[in-house]
């Protein structure tokens, strides 16, 4: 069953910092190439998750990594702060500053396989951003839900996304393109009440989707077949 085109593609090359609208993008077993595989981890913090987030420094939010000309791959090389300042990715400077705005001492950590919350891939439909906004009766930028895919479904139903777990999503014309099979639905975190390009709080849009559905906003997924996404790709719903 045809589904709908992706409307956006979007990587997150530091955990919680801004992320990258993309064209295309290339789906691999761990995720779209690229997507969180750096994130600053806090020192003190003897938890099963360490990681620094927007949870607990909302201003990450407004950090924005970049790669230099000339530089190979969709790995950042620098970081642009909120004040304007470029700072090389791995630099102490930044590290420095992030530390400084946390209020305790981070240190950054690449992996390769990515650092993920619960899945590599996560999911979303215009209908559903449409439908908190509508509910909430606020503007609501759809990069408050940090999705990777995008998706402009035909019927344009808020939630619809809660009929595809245990499906797979198959991207390009046939079967043969890349696919993820969609796992468990997305439990929504703070993350949602912030706005991306002030950091400011509004709690109203997590509340909206505790109302609407339970605090489940978009979908999870693995990847069962690589390739490459591009905006405006066919998008079939398979068993």
């Amino acid at each position: 069953m045809e589904l709908g085109r992706i409307s956006a593609l979007f990587r997150y090359p530091v955990k919680s910092m801004a992320g990258e609208l993309l064209d295309v993008a290339m789906l691999g077993w761990h995720g779209i190439e690229g997507d969180r595989r750096f994130a600053f981890r806090r020192l003190a913090e003897q938890s099963a998750f360490p990681f620094l987030t927007a949870s607990k420094l909302p201003q990450l939010l407004l950090y924005k990594p970049f790669a230099t000309n000339g530089s190979a791959g969709p790995l950042p090389t620098h970081v642009r702060t909120p004040d304007g300042n470029e700072y090389e990715l791995r630099s102490d400077e930044l590290r420095k500053e992030i530390s400084s705005q946390h209020g305790t001492e981070v240190e950054l950590m690449n992996l390769k396989h990515g650092i993920f919350d619960d899945a590599c891939i996560s999911v979303i439909s215009l209908g559903t951003v449409q439908g908190v906004e509508r509910e909430s009766g606020r503007e609501v930028d759809l990069r408050r839900f940090r999705p990777n895919i995008v998706l402009e479904t035909k019927n344009a139903e808020p939630l619809e996304e809660d009929r595809w777990v245990g499906r797979t999503l198959i991207f390009g014309e046939g079967k043969s393109g890349p696919a993820v099979k969609i796992t468990m639905k997305d439990e929504r975190c703070v993350m949602v009440n912030f706005d991306p390009d002030t950091a400011e709080r509004d709690s109203e849009v997590m509340k909206t989707v505790v109302r609407m559905n339970d605090n489940f906003a978009g979908v999870y997924g693995t990847v069962v077949s690589a390739g490459e996404l591009r905006v405006g790709q066919v998008v079939t719903l398979g068993e």
